[in-house]
């Protein structure tokens, strides 16, 4: 990921989410203070039932006493005969505008019931269970022809010296009553479920009875619509403020990028092209902030680095120049020496036995010869490692160039098995030189085998970009610390040879962009392995 897209998608980050956070903070606040509003709304309106309902008992108990009171009820407890009153109640409810109304005689049977007139002679059980004398208004469920009704109820009793009378009268508890109720803007007040809007917050408060026991539940709906609404709103403010707050941040890391990002891109592409080996490349230095700064200690640091490394190649060069020398004294005196000395012996053996002359000249001149064929061996192995020439590439086949390399080594003592995969890919290189470093790993394998073994080369696709090359022999092997030497030059553990096979075959892999690497362990042989790259991606770089 990039340093713009990072910082574009941290400024959107930071702002989409500063927005969507503070809305969903104000969101819970409008969400905890509406349900304090509602809290208090319901406590008030829990108070204004009771005080209605207390003042309706209160106008119910009065409406009851005035019913004692009539001159109908003195008549029906003077009787001696309560039957001719069983219409009395309706005409008595009537005139207080009570919706229930009973007139009982001292056993609880009804005189006259102004609800229910079939009901005359019925007793009221509940009635003779408790003394209800003196009791205030309460609740209970009145029967009815078709069905049962809550009523709020009062009770009076009216006595002579000979009769008894109760007088119980009530409203009815409904739908009705409770319109008399003023309720703020967004509430309801019901008993019927089905009566709230949907969505309302419901508080129940129950009606009980005078046993305690629950006849009804009075539901308090609020509607949620109006937070439902705001907060609606908040989202829809919350996401289209986002939104912005995305584009804001799309544009603020695009002044950002040209400000900071790209200044840093260019500075970035720079050290690319440096450590490419472009050594002369130069950061723009285009302001004076910290970015500007850092373009000229680069540029500062790149100076050091080409005068470091300038340096560093001439002394290089001089002791690479100082190393042959000494190499190529060293190697070279081995043979001077046996050259003189044959030379002396000859020139003894003439000024002092001209007759063996002959003889000693013979046996001498084939002992300067093979010195001679060493001196011209040492020289042309030096001259290969300082002369070695650019490659030529071209398009060929790796199996190919292994057979014309191994052609040479067909009639030696020494066996060769040469194991080509099939179908492999063409490689670009330098058919001659891959060539050469195969012989030197050849004859590396032939000094390493002495007494004789196999040599085994190997081809293969080592992946989808490389071809392999693997020289195996059956020597004794290298131990750890050889290996790790093995391809310095002039390094070698031959008791002859300058060590410069091993790195004449680094130095044409090295050129071709591939690699070389060597595995071994004691008594169990040597292999060498080139990889070099296929042809089409060598091209196309």
């Amino acid at each position: 990921m990039s340093f713009r897209l990072k910082v574009m998608l941290a400024f959107t980050f930071t702002v989409a989410t500063s927005v969507w956070l503070v809305a969903w903070l104000v969101s819970e606040s409008l969400s905890r203070t509406f349900a304090d509003r509602d809290q208090r709304r319901t406590t008030v309106l829990v108070q204004m039932f009771r005080h209605e309902f207390e003042r309706r008992g209160e106008e119910l108990l009065q409406r009851v006493k005035a019913v004692a009171a009539s001159q109908s009820v003195q008549t029906i407890l003077a009787a001696q005969d309560q039957a001719p009153f069983v219409s009395e109640a309706e005409q008595l409810a009537r005139d207080q505008r009570l919706d229930f109304l009973e007139i009982l005689s001292k056993d609880g049977a009804i005189i006259s019931s102004a609800e229910w007139p079939a009901r005359f002679g019925y007793k009221e059980e509940w009635l003779t269970e408790r003394n209800w004398g003196g009791l205030s208004p309460f609740l209970r469920l009145e029967e009815l022809p078709d069905g049962q009704a809550l009523g709020l109820y009062a009770l009076k009793t009216v006595q002579n010296d000979s009769n008894f009378l109760s007088i119980i009268g009530g409203f009815r508890l409904d739908e009705q009553f409770l319109k008399a109720i003023a309720v703020p803007d967004g509430m309801q007040v019901t008993l019927d479920k089905k009566n709230l809007v949907r969505g309302s917050i419901v508080t129940e408060m129950p009606l009980k009875g005078g046993d305690d026991k629950t006849l009804a539940t009075v539901l308090i709906g609020q509607s949620s619509k109006e937070l439902a609404d705001l907060q609606d709103f908040i989202r829809r403010t919350a996401w289209i403020v986002g939104g912005a707050g995305v584009l804001l941040g799309g544009l603020l890391s695009l002044w950002a990028s040209e400000r900071v990002t790209r200044p840093v891109e260019r500075l970035a592409a720079t050290v690319r092209r440096v450590a490419a080996g472009e050594w002369d490349a130069r950061a723009a230095v285009r302001s004076r902030d910290e970015i500007g700064q850092l373009a000229a200690d680069f540029n500062a640091m790149t100076e050091q680095l080409v005068d470091q490394k300038r340096r560093m190649l001439q002394s290089e060069r001089v002791a690479a120049w100082r190393e042959i020398a000494r190499r190529l004294a060293h190697e070279l005196k081995n043979p001077l020496f046996p050259l003189q000395i044959t030379i002396e012996n000859l020139r003894r053996v003439r000024e002092t036995k001209p007759s063996e002359f002959e003889e000693v000249f013979e046996e001498s001149t084939k002992a300067l010869l093979v010195e001679l064929g060493q001196l011209k061996t040492i020289v042309n192995q030096f001259s290969d490692f300082a002369k070695m020439p650019a490659p030529r590439f071209e398009e060929c086949d790796i199996n190919q160039v292994v057979r014309e390399a191994t052609r040479l080594f067909e009639a030696h003592t020494i066996k060769l098995d040469l194991t080509l995969a099939d179908n492999l890919p063409p490689v670009l290189a330098d058919p001659e030189q891959i060539g050469r470093a195969l012989r030197n790993l050849i004859l590396n394998a032939m000094d390493a085998m002495p007494s004789g073994g196999t040599i085994t080369i190997r081809t293969s696709a080592a992946s989808a970009q490389r071809v392999a090359i693997e020289v195996i022999d059956t020597g004794q092997g290298l131990t750890h610390e050889e290996i790790e030497r093995l391809f310095t030059p002039y390094y070698t553990t031959k008791h002859h040879g300058t060590g410069l096979g091993l790195a004449i075959v680094q130095s044409v892999v090295s050129d071709h962009k591939g690699t070389v690497s060597a595995e071994s362990e004691p008594g169990k042989g040597t292999t060498f392995r080139l990889e070099l790259n296929r042809y089409e991606q060598t091209s196309a770089g």
